[in-house]
């Protein structure tokens, strides 16, 4: 038997099949599950190059007719629902891609049925065509640069298709978010563009998908600009270029199965209320006394051999961040469908956040010889730890983290959140460094406690000076529990609103912390502060013998 006629018979074979079965009552056999199976079975058998108009749509219209029958029994099969989409694109695939003929200049055939809309453009290798028309359907468009393939590639096609029931089965429930609580809702048609009968599918420019809402945008919700990779919905390698209600442009890097999916919460309203409302106080105070401190730092005077610029550094690295995070949090709805922009925010988020960690770190050490070098600390900071050195330091070790990130995980930023993805464990390129910084730390204080008690039974010290140690050495550990352990409470915000709103307080009152324990705790500090304001309201001479009746570590 020849090749001919073997597909001639495994086509007809289908035709047969899946038109005695259309004309079935529901109660029949063709009606199950099994009747899809054979059915796809059948069209995967075929093995001709081209096929009529006709073959094709007749197919693409039962194939999809009879999946719809069956899916009131795998509507909570999520695994079986995946399954089975994934052979209907690529059988479906495999329909249209029989519609490309050989041409020399260009050639298009398109079609409409009432699950599907498809069109295919060819182009040959003589094509004078200085733009490819933008392939429509009625609820989607798409511009790709083919000219560009072609010549790649001595003629090629594209085929695009726009599937009215797909969502049935690839359901915007498989789009995995690190908040798993919102709502999915599939804005768009499933939309489908491949180069069929093409060697070199390399795109020459990004493809740029325009897809109308076939529901009303939600105030609040994010859309998503998704493709399928045949387990579930992601962003890689997808951005949104322009959105407004009732369509949204998305930009792609490669071809594939696309749809848009708005994210919304699934928060009562008044939760979300207080939390904004909670979120815009405590991170308003903590900026407020963050820059405080940062100013107590750079213009009040300090005794002799006090190093300021970590703690300037810190202040900086904390104040820019929290007023970063509070303003990509506040315009999250206008930020999160512009994707590059969030990943650019989250990478940067990202390299502040670790350089606050980096000059706690370089704190500590200057603590620890501090303590090693009570008698020499001066000259050893001065000669051994520079200001340039120190901020070199600070912000480098960061950027290199951020950096390697970059390398190894491109698209490792911008979550729903604009923040680092939890996906692939690329959380830890933050969590790692910042563990391995604690963990240091907490050597280090060990470390200066042993050597600060061995300096104290010495007695060589004065007692001055041990006392100045010690008082250092009790900020900076407040300091370290104050700074690095609100972020272990991150881990358990998830199911725990009440964890939530404990880890916001406290990692937005941080600067108020610095501000406290070494400006407001500090008598000398305090009696500049006294100066300025006298100077300031020459009338308020209550002031300050009010303050220094204050308590506090000196």
């Amino acid at each position: 038997m020849t090749v001919c006629s073997i597909t001639t018979t495994t086509l007809t074979s289908a035709l047969a099949f899946t038109t005695a079965c259309h004309n079935t009552t529901p109660t029949d056999e063709c009606s199950t599950p099994g009747r899809l199976t054979n059915l796809l079975d059948q069209i995967e058998k075929i093995t001709v190059q081209h096929l009529p108009l006709i073959n094709v749509t007749n197919l693409l219209d039962l194939v999809f007719h009879t999946s719809e029958e069956i899916l009131h029994s795998l509507s909570n099969d999520l695994e079986t629902l995946a399954s089975t989409g994934n052979r209907v694109l690529k059988v479906s695939e495999k329909l249209v891609s029989m519609l490309v003929k050989p041409t020399r200049t260009f050639g298009n055939v398109s079609f409409t049925l009432q699950s599907v809309e498809a069109q295919v453009f060819m182009v040959g290798s003589r094509v004078t065509l200085y733009k490819i028309p933008q392939l429509d359907t009625t609820n989607a468009s798409v511009d790709i640069d083919l000219t560009g393939i072609a010549k790649n590639n001595n003629g090629t096609a594209v085929a695009f298709m726009s599937f009215n029931t797909m969502e049935n089965l690839l359901k915007a429930e498989f789009f995995n978010t690190s908040d798993d609580t919102s709502v999915k809702t599939m804005m768009s048609t499933v939309i489908s563009a491949t180069l069929p009968k093409t060697t070199n599918i390399q795109l020459t420019k990004p493809v740029n998908f325009t897809l109308k809402h076939i529901r009303e945008l939600v105030s609040g919700g994010s859309v998503w600009c998704v493709y399928w990779n045949m387990t579930e919905w992601t962003v890689d390698g997808c951005c949104v270029l322009d959105t407004n209600s009732s369509y949204t442009v998305c930009s792609c890097v490669h071809l594939s199965t696309f749809a848009l999916i708005m994210q919304t919460s699934s928060t009562p309203a008044e939760d979300d209320h207080l939390m904004e409302v909670l979120n815009l106080v405590a991170v308003s105070v903590g900026l407020v006394f963050n820059s405080l401190a940062l100013l107590t730092f750079a213009f009040c005077r300090w005794k002799p051999g006090v190093n300021n610029v970590a703690r300037i550094n810190l202040c900086i690295s904390l104040l820019s961040a929290h007023l970063l995070f509070f303003l990509t949090q506040h315009f999250l709805t206008h930020i999160r469908p512009l994707q590059v922009l969030c990943g650019v925010l989250s990478g940067f988020l990202h390299f502040l956040f670790l350089s606050c960690f980096v000059w706690m770190f370089i704190e500590a050490v200057l603590l620890y010889i501090c303590v090693k070098n009570l008698s020499q600390i001066s000259s050893r900071q001065r000669a051994v730890l520079s200001s340039r050195f120190l901020i070199v330091i600070g912000y480098v070790i960061a950027l290199v983290i951020v950096g390697v990130s970059v390398g190894l995980v491109p698209d490792g930023y911008g979550s729903d959140k604009c923040w680092i993805k939890v996906e692939k464990g690329f959380i830890w390129s933050f969590l790692g460094p910042v563990c391995f910084i604690l963990a240091i730390n907490s050597i280090l204080f060990i470390r200066i406690i042993i050597s600060l008690n061995s300096t104290l039974t010495k007695q060589n010290a004065k007692v001055s000076r041990m006392k100045e140690t010690k008082i250092m050495v009790f900020k900076t550990l407040a300091q370290f529990v104050v700074l690095g352990c609100p972020w272990i409470l991150g881990f358990f915000t998830k199911d725990s609103k009440m964890m939530e709103i404990l880890f916001l307080i406290l990692n937005s009152q941080q600067g108020t912390f610095i501000f406290l324990i070494y400006c407001l705790l500090n008598n000398e500090v305090r009696q500049q502060y006294v100066n300025w304001i006298k100077a300031l309201f020459p009338g308020l001479k209550t002031i300050k013998s009010a303050l220094q009746r204050y308590g506090g570590l000196d």
